[in-house]
């Protein structure tokens, strides 16, 4: 049986364990926002829902990190920071920022899943279907997201490509430190 390399294995969960988190931070952004000044129901509803899944997500690797005595990102401080004001800045410019943030990081996020799943071995099968799964509600949340109005026409183009990178960005650094 071939197994999975474990330095491999500890950038991925510590990454994955970040982004769930970061995830989360997000939404309590924006929920923070539609609490406070937007007042949408609707939106907060579905907020709350997807939210719900990351912390899911969020407590299954963070129970795998400490299983497997990984240590998390020394970056999560930071990473809590930068997500509660990109959800609270975009829930702040409007419904169509707000569900762009959601699919920009889901379609970062979608990819960044099925990258993991061609590196898992076969002594990691059960990782490997619950990244499927994950990676499957992530993709929900971006369909959700671009049903709620999300967009990338004009300046919603900036804001998507801004997101993606620093998404990007943020998946790098939290693998290595």
């Amino acid at each position: 049986m071939k197994k999975t390399n474990k330095k491999l294995l500890e950038e991925m969960l510590r990454v994955d364990h970040a982004g769930e988190r970061g995830a989360i931070k997000i939404y309590e952004g924006q929920l923070l926002a539609l609490k406070t000044f937007k007042q949408d129901e609707n939106l907060k509803k579905q907020i709350e829902e997807m939210k719900e899944h990351e912390k899911e997500h969020y407590e299954f690797f963070d129970k795998e990190i400490q299983q497997r005595n990984i240590k998390p990102t020394k970056l999560l401080p930071l990473w809590d920071l930068l997500g509660v004001g990109l959800g609270f800045g975009t829930a702040m410019l409007g419904k169509k920022a707000t569900m762009l943030c959601t699919a920009s990081v889901e379609e970062v996020i979608g990819d960044h899943y099925k990258n993991q799943t061609y590196k898992l071995e076969e002594d990691e099968e059960k990782l490997k279907n619950k990244i499927i799964k994950f990676r499957d509600d992530e993709l929900n949340h971006k369909d959700i997201a671009y049903e709620g109005g999300a967009t990338k026409d004009g300046l919603y183009g900036i804001l998507d490509k801004l997101i993606k990178t620093s998404s990007r960005i943020a998946i790098k650094i939290s693998e290595k430190i």
